[in-house]
């Protein structure tokens, strides 16, 4: 039987072919964006929109779709390791995010809103889901506990009324004055 390997190091991410990193990352460090100059600035305005509400938003896009997705989230991560902040990456047809300060349930709701064939409108996609407001679960929260109290005291009100009714009707007030 074959020893089992033991991993020194994390595996290897798997960048798509072609990419050179460094310079991807050396594009983003200037102006947020990676893509074609095309789309720049259209890009750009989503990154300073994200910008607007505290997120360090990077944008790269590939020309062409990798073999897996993963590949872009791998390619995110990479981005996002030497730079920091939130990473988009846009293919024709696939995305991958990364982020050190949102959460992966966040990205993963706007790379679901991504899908739309333009890099631009998948880029402003994406950063509404970032920067819309969420549920505000404290509100909601109190408002339940006012319904659950208001019902408790209706329902002690009610009981109250009932019993000093059956107390004070004829046929039980001869039943509690009986004379030994």
């Amino acid at each position: 039987m074959p020893e089992p390997m033991h991993a020194v190091s994390p595996l290897a991410t798997d960048i798509p072919a072609g990419l050179d990193v460094d310079s991807i990352v050396a594009t983003v460090r200037e102006s947020g964006v990676s893509a074609p100059a095309e789309e720049e600035a259209g890009l750009s305005a989503a990154v300073d929109r994200a910008e607007e509400h505290g997120i360090d938003l990077s944008i790269v896009i590939v020309s062409t779709d990798p073999r897996h997705d993963s590949q872009l989230r791998d390619l995110a991560t990479a981005v996002g390791a030497r730079e920091g902040g939130t990473v988009l990456v846009l293919s024709p047809g696939q995305v991958g995010t990364f982020s050190d300060s949102i959460s992966r349930v966040t990205l993963e709701a706007g790379q679901d809103r991504t899908y739309t064939g333009n890099h631009i409108v998948a880029a402003d996609n994406f950063v509404d889901t970032l920067v819309e407001d969420e549920t505000p679960w404290g509100l909601l929260t109190g408002g339940l506990v006012v319904v659950v109290a208001a019902v408790a005291a209706l329902t002690a009100v009610v009981k109250a009324r009932r019993y000093r009714t059956r107390a004070t009707t004829p046929e039980n007030a001869d039943h509690g004055s009986v004379e030994h």
